[in-house]
């Protein structure tokens, strides 16, 4: 039977019975999955458990750990200092951090039997644009391996335990990976977003987000920390993966972290996030109230890679084939080359331990799964999004 949305109700179900096997067979605790299609919710589901050691259902209210959707939200409140005329995206970063106005990058030479690490002035400076589209030359150092990641994981950079301003002056003391502007790599850039920010509105991140995107679409469960009365709600991950074997260690969240991560450090609700996506759909408004512009939103779901050869070349492009990337979030180039069904035009992003969101607007489409699952999570994401189109009639 196809329903009003023009998804196939069986086609629905096989999508649930699929998830319902692999919760069943012990292979991730449960999985929320939503579909919003012309204006409405046509599937809402949370199946499976919510904590694994003590069996709590998961429900509709669960708060799960979203990592690097975190990135979207950061990327869209930049934007809207972009809108108010309060910086440029080609402004060199160090107009709001000074710290990071003499930055290097490094290059591995040999030096007899040993490869070293030399530095090399930076051609030109890190801009903002550089930020919000990866092309920084800033690393994460967990994607591949070369003496410059190597030192950002000697730093500690990936443990995020400073406040905001020693993780910039952390930053300021290793070298880049590469010359801004010319290769996408995934990396710390949207975290020096948030200090920018930070920087621009004169108060703390969470502050800042509250009172630009969380509080006016009404996003009452949405923060860099889970206040005691809520943490009930909070989705717990199986101790050690039943497929890898990995042990999986999520962020705690029990109390406000010293450093706020712009790049990865929010947790949210499926009702929360389909707030923040729908404002995304209905290009930047939603029951009312405007976030950014219209133009503003197409611009940032436009791809900003074309223009720069060797951008897509690296081992470590996460966008994946048939994808660029705008600035904050993937964009999908064409019908084919990708390994994902989907639309030219379409725009997404996920987070470490198995969250992931898109929206397609040729299809009037956005689908959203949240789960805690870090080793399963690109397998889950495909087979989602595979059965979610596989749906449409």
């Amino acid at each position: 039977m196809t329903l009003a949305s023009g998804f196939d109700a069986s086609r629905l179900d096989l999508l649930t019975r699929r998830f319902q096997e692999d919760i069943a067979a012990g292979r991730i605790p449960g999985a929320a999955m939503l579909i919003h299609r012309h204006g409405r919710t046509v599937y809402d589901e949370a199946l499976g458990v919510q904590d694994p050691a003590s069996g709590k259902p998961l429900a509709k209210d669960t708060i799960f750990r979203i990592y690097s959707m975190t990135k979207p939200v950061v990327s869209v409140a930049i934007m809207k200092l972009a809108e108010q005329g309060r910086l440029m995206i080609s402004d060199p970063i160090s107009r709001f951090l000074p710290e990071l106005g003499e930055l290097a990058v490094g290059v591995e030479k040999r030096q007899g039997a040993q490869t070293v690490l030399a530095l090399e002035p930076a051609v030109r400076p890190v801009t903002i644009q550089d930020l919000l589209r990866h092309t920084s030359g800033f690393t994460y150092g967990i994607f591949g391996d070369s003496l410059v990641k190597t030192a950002y994981r000697d730093a500690g950079v990936g443990r995020m335990r400073a406040s905001n301003d020693e993780f910039i002056r952390t930053l300021a003391g290793l070298p880049l990976a590469y010359q801004p502007g010319t290769v996408w790599e995934y990396s710390v850039s949207t975290d020096v977003l948030g200090v920018i920010l930070e920087r621009a509105h004169g108060k703390p991140l969470d502050e800042v987000l509250k009172q630009e995107i969380f509080d006016p679409l009404g996003m009452t469960d949405t923060d860099f920390w889970v206040t005691p009365d809520r943490f009930p709600r909070l989705a717990q991950a199986f101790d050690t993966d039943p497929v890898t074997g990995v042990a999986v260690k999520l962020n705690g969240m029990e109390q406000r972290p010293n450093f706020l991560s712009g790049g990865g450090g929010l947790a949210s609700t499926m009702s929360d996030y389909l707030k923040f996506a729908r404002m995304l759909m209905q290009g930047g408004e939603l029951d009312g109230v405007r976030i950014i512009g219209r133009k503003t939103l197409a611009w940032m779901t436009s791809d900003h890679l074309g223009d720069l050869p060797a951008a897509r070349t690296g081992a470590n492009y996460l966008p994946g084939p048939g994808y660029g990337f705008g600035l904050g979030f993937a964009v999908r180039l064409g019908e084919g080359g990708a390994v994902l069904p989907g639309s030219t035009g379409d725009f997404t992003w996920s987070g470490l331990a198995g969250t992931y969101f898109w929206i397609d607007p040729r299809e009037d489409l956005l689908a959203i799964l949240l789960m805690q699952a870090p080793e399963q999570r690109t397998y889950y994401r495909q087979m989602f999004r595979g059965l979610v189109y596989g749906a449409l009639d």
